[in-house]
């Protein structure tokens, strides 16, 4: 059905610890050093999980899936996942019920590779939505605008200039100039002499002559 948004698993983490811890000492942060990290209070998966714009980081039993604790997320980072200060492996979440009542817990990973797999999943989920929530308002911004007109008003012209000359490079139908003829006087050229020494009788004149 259209508008259905579907959840998508974006991590899974088979092995967390859970620790309850003390109230927060200073403004300063959480120390992992200051819980038992050697006495874990509940041990299970995680699961980040995604459904729209919703994200939650959810704590279950890895072999029944029963819920143990969920964490929703509303901006990363920020107060539902901080990181302590002494250790990469280990965060503060903010755990909350359906009844909208929040507790605050330990939670460690066995491996730093997980912990940095956690950041690169939440920071991910975020940046789309953020790239998501520009497009749609530069599309805003695109219908605010003025838009440009081409069409032609009533009445309005456009003027073309066609050149009509032709290109007797590219027209093969074009004919070439005819030469024009040798010689002088614009009439027919002279003839040669005719062999043998035969002489033209002169103008009004009688017969040949012929030469020797």
């Amino acid at each position: 059905m259209a508008g259905v948004d579907y959840e998508s698993v974006l991590c899974v983490k088979s092995t967390v610890h859970v620790f309850r811890i003390p109230p927060r000492p200073s403004n300063r942060g959480y120390r992992a050093s200051d819980w038992k990290l050697d006495q874990p209070d509940w041990t299970g998966r995680l699961r980040i999980v995604a459904k729209g714009k919703d994200l939650s980081i959810k704590l279950e039993d890895k072999n029944t899936g029963e819920l143990f604790a969920r964490c929703p997320v509303e901006t990363y980072p920020g107060i539902a996942v901080e990181s302590v200060m002494d250790s990469s492996r280990y965060f503060v979440l903010r755990i909350m019920d359906d009844n909208g009542r929040y507790a605050f817990i330990g939670l460690g990973f066995e491996d730093r590779g997980d912990s940095f797999d956690l950041n690169v999943a939440l920071q991910d989920h975020f940046k789309h939505l953020k790239q998501e929530k520009d497009a749609v308002k530069a599309e805003e911004e695109l219908q605010k605008g003025p838009k440009l007109d081409l069409g032609f008003k009533e009445g309005q012209t456009i003027r073309i200039n066609i050149s009509t000359k032709k290109n007797t490079e590219e027209n093969g139908s074009a004919k070439k100039p005819r030469p024009k003829p040798s010689g002088g006087g614009g009439g027919l050229g002279f003839l040669p002499p005719p062999p043998g020494g035969v002489k033209l009788p002169p103008p009004g004149g009688a017969g040949l002559s012929l030469g020797k």
